[in-house]
């Protein structure tokens, strides 16, 4: 059930934040990387990330998009990339998605 509440719908389209996060993570540059849902003015849904960074790499949101431009349909690239120090995560090594969307959205 937890999986079906974390799908991402945005233009229609369900978005698999697992598929989003694989691609991410794919990037040398990217340690570990969480996606969620944050909400648009129109009421909609965008796909955002929060990507821990190796050491001494530079970041870069539009090369992260390119990248997964590459691997990913269009709807599935995340519109906002943050940089965190780490993500959070529960006594088991979980991410906690929904401390990490609380998270953005005050940054916003």
């Amino acid at each position: 059930m937890d999986r079906r509440k974390e799908l991402i719908i945005t233009g229609g389209f369900n978005v698999s934040p697992t598929e989003v996060e694989e691609v991410l993570r794919g990037h040398p540059d990217v340690e570990d990387a969480a996606v969620v849902s944050l909400p648009r003015s129109d009421g909609s849904e965008m796909v955002a990330a929060a990507v821990v960074m190796t050491d001494g790499a530079t970041f870069s949101a539009e090369a992260l998009r390119d990248y997964c431009r590459t691997r990913l349909a269009a709807y599935k690239v995340p519109r906002r990339i943050d940089v965190v120090p780490e993500l959070p995560r529960s006594l088991i090594g979980k991410v906690l998605r929904k401390d990490l969307r609380e998270q953005l959205l005050k940054s916003a």
